[in-house]
């Protein structure tokens, strides 16, 4: 029996991967943690020989990370991030009880001292860098802000009146305020103003706004096209909206930074591994030097704990803890 015109099909559900990442962005995560678990759970199941993981339990987890750990070496924090993307597919997509959970190992990851650079080896690495690479590395060490926090800065949130900077749903989804260095004013008001000349550009051609966070898009429609939403530091050209599939301009790239940083390291012939994040430990240790309050360096940084702030304290510490070593009380001595 044919089926009459006016009767429609269901549409299939989505599929696997494409509900979880439905459920991400219905918790809000973070596209990089998006693209992070998706990952896993394809490998996943492409290990298991296209299985459905409604078929699979603890064994066939336990193996899998016991694949990636013994062939693969990856390390603690990689395989934390694997087992965490694996228990987000049974317990919130697949919504599977997991009563085999305890018996899945996870690895401890010892604390690690963080890469701090003294204010001679910043201004090595600054000399080495120039244009808006350098006044955003500039940035990440006078303010203590982490790389994505930086380059999702937008015009509204920078006072300079105040000389202060709003972080928006930093790590955690918390809001923070932190300092804008007086130093940092002047170069920063000129960068502003280039970036309003790419705002002007994009208005007179009709290019949609840049993006908003979760549902303002929908709320105040003609909102990203303002300018105290645009970027503090645009990309240079459009690119595709990851999620929306919209052409529109991001803020800058951050591995271009990255890099810039990577090749300023090099060039300033430093031998510790310094990254973007290392201004940020650089910040944080240069407060208390300087005697100010765990507390205050606790909240610039928008730490929940003030345990993960304490970790700058033991940098504090010269050598051994902070002894004299007994070679130097008998050079002292001869």
């Amino acid at each position: 029996m044919k089926q009459c015109a006016s009767e429609t099909i269901p549409d299939r559900p989505p599929k696997l991967l494409d509900q979880m990442r439905i459920r991400i962005r219905e918790k809000h995560y973070s596209l990089r943690t998006e693209r992070a678990y998706v990952y896993w759970a394809r490998w996943y199941i492409r290990f298991h020989g296209l299985r459905h993981p409604k078929e699979m339990g603890g064994p066939e987890i336990q193996a899998f990370m016991s694949f990636l750990v013994n062939e693969r070496h990856i390390s603690g924090s990689t395989h934390t991030q694997a087992l965490c993307a694996l228990l987000f597919l049974y317990k919130s997509v697949l919504e599977i009880d997991l009563p085999w959970i305890e018996g899945i190992h996870r690895p401890k990851r010892p604390p690690k001292r963080p890469v701090v650079l003294t204010p001679q080896e910043v201004n090595l690495v600054f000399e080495q860098m120039t244009g808006v690479h350098k006044l955003f590395a500039q940035m990440l060490y006078g303010t203590g802000m982490r790389l994505s926090e930086c380059a999702g800065l937008r015009i509204k949130d920078v006072d300079f009146q105040r000389r202060e900077i709003t972080i928006r749903e930093g790590k955690g989804g918390k809001d923070r305020v932190t300092m804008l260095p007086l130093s940092l004013v002047s170069p920063l008001r000129e960068h502003i103003e280039q970036s309003r000349l790419l705002w002007n550009e994009d208005r007179t051609a009709l290019r949609p706004g840049v993006m908003l966070p979760h549902a303002l898009e929908r709320k105040y429609p003609k909102a990203g096209e303002q300018l105290g939403w645009f970027w503090v530091f645009p990309s240079d050209h459009e690119s595709t909206d990851p999620r929306s599939g919209i052409v529109r301009r991001h803020h800058i790239y951050q591995q271009t930074v990255q890099r810039a940083i990577k090749r300023a390291v090099a060039a300033a012939k430093l031998t510790k591994p310094a990254t973007t994040h290392s201004f940020r430990h650089s910040f944080a240790t240069q407060l208390l030097e300087s005697g100010y309050d765990i507390r205050t360096v606790q909240e610039l940084l928008g730490h929940a704990d003030v345990s993960t702030t304490m970790i700058y304290l033991h940098v504090l510490n010269k050598g051994g803890r902070g002894v004299t070593s007994p070679m130097d009380q008998a050079s002292l001595q001869a």
